[in-house]
């Protein structure tokens, strides 16, 4: 693999240094530009009940305190373009799809180089915590 860019070792570099609180990432081992991420869930989330009521679906719901499992994937053309990042848990939500694909401006048409891997992730976690569910 060709050596990485000088942004992506001090966003990684970061990320390690400075962890976020109920977030886990680091690169796998083998690939630099690939990371497994754990998010944890929502604390006193108001729509628990009202989602374990529909419990019979196939989908992993929100459950308070749950832990979230994605992975973020770094393009060759990182930073110009965004990273890639989709749900591995099956989870309902508005802004994700069935395979996981999160519907979010700032990983579509909003990306801007200014931003980066933290910023995304402290983005997923507010998503998580939105509830605007209905």
């Amino acid at each position: 693999m060709a050596r990485l860019p000088h942004r992506i070792i001090k966003e990684t570099q970061r990320l390690l240094a400075e962890a976020v609180p109920g977030i886990k990432a680091q690169p796998d081992e083998k690939n630099a530009r690939y990371f497994p991420v754990a998010v944890a869930g929502p604390q006193d989330f108001p729509l628990t009940e009202i989602l374990l009521f529909f419990s019979f679906l196939s989908l992993f719901f929100f459950v308070e305190g749950g832990t979230f499992k994605l992975e973020l994937f770094l393009p060759e053309e990182y930073s110009t373009v965004a990273l890639k990042l989709c749900f591995m848990t099956k989870i309902y939500h508005p802004n994700v799809d069935a395979l996981g694909r999160i519907c979010l401006d700032i990983l579509k048409g909003k990306w801007s180089p200014a931003l980066h891997i933290r910023i995304d992730l402290l983005s997923i976690q507010a998503l998580l915590s939105a509830s605007t569910m209905m």
